[in-house]
C-alpha cells in the first residue's frame, strides 16, 4: 500500500482513512492525554467496538446523534465510531447551555444525545433531561461496547451529509452547517499540506474537539501519522508541563493562543517556554502583524496563520517557508481546489472543502451566489503572489459621516502600542455622525493607564487618517471572549457601550 500522505488523502470517507492509517502504522501513537496513549490501530479497533455498542442501542446509518463532550480520547473514539456506522453526528461545544443546546437538538432532530455527566461543575445530564432530549447517554469514561462482527458494512459514499456543525450564534440563533466526509477530508488535507508536518512531529489539540477544527486537525494526524496531545481543559501556565513532557513541536489554535504563549515566554526571556516547539499555527481570528513579529523574535519559533470558518474549515494557510512579511501581513494562500473570488471587496469561496449549506434552506439560498460561491461576509484582497489579506468584516465596517472605516486597520495599528495588550475597535450609534469610532483596550499588567489623547497621538504618528481616529476610549480588565477559539465578542461590547 502506498503510504504517502497524498495517497492517503484519496480516501473517500473518514473511516476509510482511519482503516488505511491503522494498517500502515498500527502501533504508532495518535492521541496522548495525561498518562494515556491511543495508537492508530487501537483507534480503529476500539471505534469498531463502540460502533457495535451504538448499533445495539439502535443507532443506524443516517441516525442523527448529537454529542456535547470535552476534548478527550473517548470523544474522538465515539466520533469515529459514529463515522464507522455512517450516522449523522452533530457536535455541540461543551460550554454551550440550554438555549444553544436546545436549539441544536430541536433543529437537528437528534435521536440520541451523548453527554459527559457532570463536567466542570455543570450537570449536562440534568440539562438534557430538562430539554427533553431523546436517547441520552453518558460518554465520558465509559463508551458503549459490542461485537464488531454484527456491524453493517462501513459507508462508502463520502459525499452524503453526515455532519452538522453549529455557528456561534452570538447575536441570533446558531446556524446548522452541513458537512460531508469529503469536505472535512479536504479541509484537513489542505491544513496538512500547508503546514508540512512529519511523522516525527508532536501536535496539540487545546481547543474543543467539538469545534470544526477537531476533524480538521485529526485528518492531518491520520495523513502524516504523528500524534497530538489532547487538553481537556487548557490554561497557561498549567498546560506547559504536558507540552514539555510530550515534546510538542506544533502548537496553537488561534490568535489568543499565540498571545498566551508569548506572555509566558516574557516571564523568562531567553529561556524557551517549550524547548521542543518549532511552530505555532492556527486561525479563526485576525492576527496583528506586530504579534507575529513578537512571537518570532521572542519565542524563536515560526508562526503560520490561516483562515477558516465553520462553513469552510481551511481556506488559506501560511506555509512555514513563506516570506516573513507575507506571514505577518496575510492569511496565506489557498490550496489547490479552493477558488477565491473578491466581489465588491467581499471574499467568496468555492471548492470541495466548502459546506453543503445549512439546515435551513433559506439560509443556504442567501449564502451562495448564482455561481455557487459562498458569501463569507469577510472583506479582503489578493496579492500578486496569491496570498489573501483580510481587511475586516462587512459588519465590522464603521460608517462615520458616510466614510467607511475598517476596524481591523485601526486595531492593527494599536497593537503596536506598548501599553495595549489587546484591542477591539467598534462602531457605536451617533446621531450626528451615524457611527463613532470606539477603541476598547485591554492593557498588559503594569502598563500606565491609557488616555484617548495618548491613543489618538499614537495613531496620528502611525499615519492614520484623521477621520479614522477613535473618538472614544474604554479601558477594560479583560475583553469578552468566546470559549472555543477565544475570539473577542464585539457584539457584547456594542451592547455594553451603545447608549452610554
Amino acid at each position: 500500500m502506498n503510504d504517502t500522505p497524498h495517497a492517503l488523502s484519496a480516501s473517500r470517507t473518514l473511516w476509510e482513512l482511519v482503516t488505511r492509517r491503522a494498517a500502515l502504522t498500527p502501533d504508532r501513537p495518535l492521541f496522548l492525554q495525561d498518562d494515556r496513549t491511543l495508537t492508530f490501530g487501537a483507534l480503529h479497533a476500539r471505534a469498531e467496538r463502540v460502533a457495535a455498542g451504538l448499533y445495539g442501542m439502535g443507532v443506524r446509518p443516517g441516525t442523527v446523534v448529537a454529542w456535547q463532550l470535552p476534548t478527550r480520547v473517548e470523544t474522538a473514539v465515539l466520533s469515529f465510531a459514529l463515522a464507522r456506522l455512517g450516522a449523522v453526528q452533530t457536535p455541540v461545544i461543551p460550554f454551550y447551555r440550554d438555549r444553544e443546546v436546545g436549539f441544536a437538538l430541536r433543529e437537528s432532530r437528534a435521536e440520541f444525545f451523548a453527554v459527559p455527566g457532570t463536567w466542570r461543575g455543570f450537570d449536562h445530564a440534568e440539562m438534557a433531561r430538562r430539554l427533553g432530549a431523546k436517547g441520552v447517554f453518558e460518554a465520558y469514561d465509559d463508551l458503549p461496547d459490542g461485537d464488531p462482527s454484527l456491524l453493517p458494512p462501513p459507508p462508502a459514499d463520502g459525499t452524503a451529509v453526515r455532519w452538522i456543525y453549529w455557528t456561534s450564534g452570538t447575536t441570533s440563533d446558531p446556524k446548522g452547517v452541513l458537512h460531508t466526509d469529503r469536505s472535512l477530508l479536504a479541509g484537513g488535507s489542505c491544513l496538512a499540506h500547508a503546514l508540512r508536518p512529519s511523522a516525527d512531529d508532536v501536535g496539540s489539540i487545546a481547543f474543543p474537539y467539538a469545534h470544526i477544527g477537531g476533524p480538521d486537525y485529526t485528518v492531518m494526524l491520520l495523513l502524516y501519522g504523528f500524534p497530538a496531545v489532547l487538553f481537556e481543559q487548557f490554561a497557561l501556565p498549567d498546560a506547559l508541563a504536558a507540552y514539555r513532557a510530550h515534546g510538542v513541536t506544533m502548537a496553537g489554535g488561534s490568535t489568543a493562543f499565540y498571545s498566551m504563549f508569548l506572555a509566558e515566554q516574557r516571564k523568562r526571556p531567553g529561556e524557551p517556554v517549550v524547548p521542543s516547539l518549532r511552530l505555532l499555527a492556527g486561525g479563526g481570528a485576525p492576527k496583528p502583524p506586530e504579534l507575529y513579529h513578537a512571537v518570532v523574535r521572542e519565542m524563536g519559533v515560526r508562526l503560520t496563520h490561516g483562515y477558516g470558518m465553520t462553513e469552510v474549515p481551511m481556506i488559506t494557510m501560511g506555509a512555514p517557508d513563506d516570506d516573513p512579511e507575507l506571514l505577518a501581513t496575510t492569511e496565506g494562500r489557498p490550496p489547490e481546489g479552493m477558488e477565491i473570488r473578491i466581489v465588491d471587496g467581499e471574499v467568496r469561496l468555492r471548492g470541495e472543502a466548502v459546506c453543503r449549506g445549512y439546515l435551513d434552506p433559506r439560509q443556504t439560498a442567501e449564502a451562495f451566489d448564482a455561481e455557487g460561491f459562498l458569501r463569507t461576509g469577510d472583506l479582503g484582497r489578493l496579492t500578486d503572489t496569491g496570498h489573501l489579506v483580510l481587511t475586516g468584516r462587512l459588519k465590522d465596517v464603521i460608517i462615520r459621516k458616510g466614510e467607511n472605516i475598517s476596524a481591523q486597520e485601526v486595531e492593527d495599528l494599536l497593537h503596536r502600542h506598548p501599553a495595549v495588550g489587546d484591542v477591539a475597535v467598534i462602531g457605536l450609534p451617533d446621531a450626528a455622525r451615524g457611527e463613532l469610532v470606539c477603541a476598547v483596550v485591554e492593557q498588559p499588567q503594569g502598563a500606565a493607564t491609557l488616555t484617548l489623547a495618548d491613543v489618538t497621538a499614537f495613531l496620528r504618528a502611525e499615519g492614520l487618517s484623521v477621520h479614522k481616529l477613535p473618538e472614544r476610549l474604554e479601558v477594560v480588565d479583560a475583553l469578552p471572549r468566546g470559549e472555543t477559539l477565544r475570539k473577542v465578542l464585539k457584539y457584547k461590547l456594542r451592547e455594553r457601550y451603545a447608549g452610554t
